[in-house]
């Protein structure tokens, strides 16, 4: 459907494109996930042959005389806000069994979850997608062809090396760009604004939507910027009860990891899982989760971080950077069915992201903004992979270094390394 006659607005070419178009060929009913404003109604109206907007008063007043008409249309029909209407849940469901097509419906709408029981009834009819924010290359280099390719390394390929590398100054404008698609061609000052209202909004509304919430949003502006100040460390529910005991006194780490979970839900923070491989050593393998904000532009506000913050400390800016490469690989590895986690085990080693695909392959990644730390974080990772046992696990398809400023470059047979800006699914 052209985007432009219904909303008068351009699509974005989105990465998950090509995983929601092998979805509908697969199931009846598709659900897009995702944080709000992510760009779930654009990419759902790109796919869809007809729609309806619950939020509009003629959809209210269709739901309650006759709210089996809102399925009418042309399929794939999107059901955009449907939570507005949650019985359109069990409605689509009964829709799916009575019928044999596939790619009937698309449902997007809040990122505020219906309640559970409800929606698990959709087990076997709907498949759900992870819309996340646009990554560097959705926002630079969409439907061109890039010079490292996530699908090419996993298959054994290796890139040639060369391209000039961008400067440090590059790649904090990048940071700085938000991958909200409503917010990434704002000026920094503008962009700022709409993010500040946005952790507002979450605090004031979003919760309370979802669940019983009596504290003072400043809590939860407060427990954001927490996790924003040290994205990519272990979750620790009593250091995040310690940081807020300024604006909550006696907030303990259970009441803590309730509200983590709710934001989770929201999908404004997304938690990185610990890959658990067998080992060759008997080494202990953290599996506590790693806490993320939802976009990386959306860390730096929340840390009350600018331009020249990050450009003045380079471990702070190294840090955003990490959070920006973790939120990428998930995009850039939705077509392909990777799941990405993170290693580290007793004796130090680790690896700051492992893609692991449905059949067992697996590649190691190591982080970092300056492109002259290549070689020692190549050491690194391969000294990570070999605690991993290969007989049980396999060897992995490729080990990558991945840049703010580097180039690209084959370093051995296994390990790339590659400046995010130049990474493509």
């Amino acid at each position: 459907m052209d985007t432009w006659e219904v909303v008068q607005r351009r699509y974005r070419p989105r990465v998950i494109d090509g995983p929601l178009n092998a979805a509908l060929h697969a199931a009846a009913a598709v659900l897009i996930e995702g944080p709000r404003a992510c760009g779930k109604t654009m990419t759902g109206l790109n796919a869809a042959s007809s729609y309806v907007f619950l939020d509009t008063p003629q959809a209210q007043a269709a739901r309650e005389i006759e709210p089996e008409s809102l399925l009418h249309g042309a399929q794939p029909r999107l059901l955009d806000e449907w939570q507005l209407a949650p019985e359109l849940w069990n409605l689509v469901r009964r829709a799916a069994d009575a019928g044999e097509h596939r790619g009937r419906f698309i449902l997007s709408g809040s990122a505020v979850p219906a309640d559970d029981v409800t929606r698990h009834t959709g087990a076997g009819r709907f498949l759900r997608l992870r819309l996340r924010t646009m990554a560097w290359y959705e926002r630079t280099n969409p439907g061109q062809v890039g010079t490292v390719s996530l699908a090419k390394l996993f298959a054994g390929e290796r890139p040639v090396a060369g391209h000039e590398a961008i400067g440090l100054s590059d790649v904090v404008t990048q940071l700085l760009t938000s991958g909200f698609p409503a917010l990434s061609d704002l000026a920094w000052t503008e962009a700022l604004m709409m993010l500040r209202a946005y952790i507002d909004d979450v605090a004031r509304s979003d919760l309370p939507r979802l669940a019983a919430f009596k504290r003072d949003p400043a809590v939860i502006g407060h427990l954001i910027a927490a996790i924003a100040r040290s994205p990519g460390a272990g979750v620790s529910y009593v250091t995040l009860a310690s940081d807020l005991q300024s604006v909550a006194p006696g907030i303990n780490a259970e009441t803590v990891a309730g509200y983590v979970r709710l934001l989770a839900r929201l999908f404004v923070v997304e938690t990185l899982p610990a890959w658990t491989p067998r080992l060759r050593s008997r080494a202990r393998l953290r599996r506590t989760g790693k806490c993320y904000l939802a976009d990386p532009a959306l860390t730096v506000v929340a840390m009350g971080g600018s331009s020249a913050t990050l450009l003045g400390d380079l471990a702070v800016a190294g840090m955003v950077f990490e959070a920006a490469a973790i939120h990428d690989l998930a995009v850039l590895a939705a077509p392909l069915g990777a799941q990405v986690r993170y290693y580290r085990d007793s004796n130090g080693h680790e690896a700051d992201a492992v893609l692991t695909l449905p059949d067992g392959r697996w590649g190691a990644v190591e982080v970092k903004l300056g492109g002259l730390a290549v070689a020692k974080a190549a050491r690194s990772l391969g000294a990570a992979v070999d605690q991993v046992d290969p007989a049980a696990m396999g060897a992995p398809s490729f080990t990558l270094v991945l840049t703010g400023t580097g180039t690209v470059a084959t370093i051995d047979d296994h390990t790339v390394t590659c400046p995010l800006h130049l990474l493509v699914p």
